[in-house]
């Protein structure tokens, strides 16, 4: 069996690399206390990838909305996959983005990261932004890690063009054991794209952005710019209403004003007719 070494961000590091256990107490009906294992956090980002990326462009919270069913999906970046509860960071890893469907996000935040045989599935995708520091292991190592993880699609989006990962994009989906690459293709100079069965959703490198298509539109999925122009239009027909409301307030008055001048002037013909 292959030795399983401790991955950071900064590289391998001995395989009997551990961090402190961090233990919550769990009084089982016998009086006996037992140790409830959590899994360690994330170490920092070396690079801000995954904010340009994912959380400046909003693509967790969207595609959050896109999926629906919150109380079932989990879409988390920098969280460890782990197969069995650990407090050791030996064998973890900590996918830019995952995305696992019909699961119990409540475990994952006790436990403080995926554990698969809690959730009784491994997250059905993963996905890592290239950068200087992490490209080659994204294309080796992470991609031996996560089969072996057995996560049916694993994706690599490198914003540099293929500087990190050798390739703009590149997906592999889970076939015996083992990762076959995904068929991408190219719709112009500067986008390419290929199908995530897993989510149903083409993946596309657009002029160095990650883009989340959906095949029954043809268009993204909603993003920032989609919720700007919708509040753009709300409030242009807000004031639209309001521009109807006001003429409409002024053709009440100008009636009003007629009626009472015609009031006015019948008063003083009914005068002239029946003088004092």
């Amino acid at each position: 069996m292959a030795t399983i070494y401790c991955y950071s961000r900064a590289g391998r590091t001995s395989p009997m690399c551990r961090r402190p256990e961090r233990l919550d107490m769990t009084t089982l009906p016998t009086g006996k206390s037992v140790p409830f294992i959590r899994l360690p956090d994330a170490p920092p980002a070396e690079d801000m990838n995954n904010y340009l990326y994912l959380n400046f462009q909003g693509n967790t919270h969207f595609l959050s909305e896109h999926f629906g069913s919150k109380d079932t999906t989990i879409i988390v970046g920098d969280t460890y996959i782990s197969r069995e509860p650990t407090a050791s960071m030996a064998g973890l890893f900590e996918p830019d983005l995952m995305i696992a469907f019909n699961v119990r996000p409540d475990l994952m935040k006790e436990r403080n990261g995926y554990v698969i045989s809690e959730q009784g599935k491994p997250p059905d995708f993963a996905l890592e932004i290239g950068s200087a520091s992490t490209g080659r292991r994204d294309s080796t190592v992470k991609r031996q890690g996560y089969a072996a993880l057995d996560i049916p699609e694993y994706w690599r989006f490198d914003p540099s063009g293929g500087r990190f990962h050798g390739e703009p994009l590149a997906g592999d989906r889970l076939e015996n054991g083992e990762y076959v690459p995904i068929a991408l293709e190219q719709l112009d100079e500067g986008t390419w794209q290929g199908y995530s069965r897993a989510l149903n959703l083409y993946i596309r490198w657009e002029h160095g952005q990650l883009g989340w298509y959906d095949p029954a539109t043809g268009r993204h999925i909603r993003r920032y710019e989609d919720a700007q122009q919708e509040l753009e239009a709300a409030r242009q027909a807000l004031e639209a209403e309001r521009q109807a409301l006001e003429i409409e307030r002024q053709a009440l008055e100008i009636e009003r004003q007629v009626r009472l001048a015609a009031e006015e002037r019948l008063r003083d013909l009914e005068g002239g007719q029946n003088p004092a």
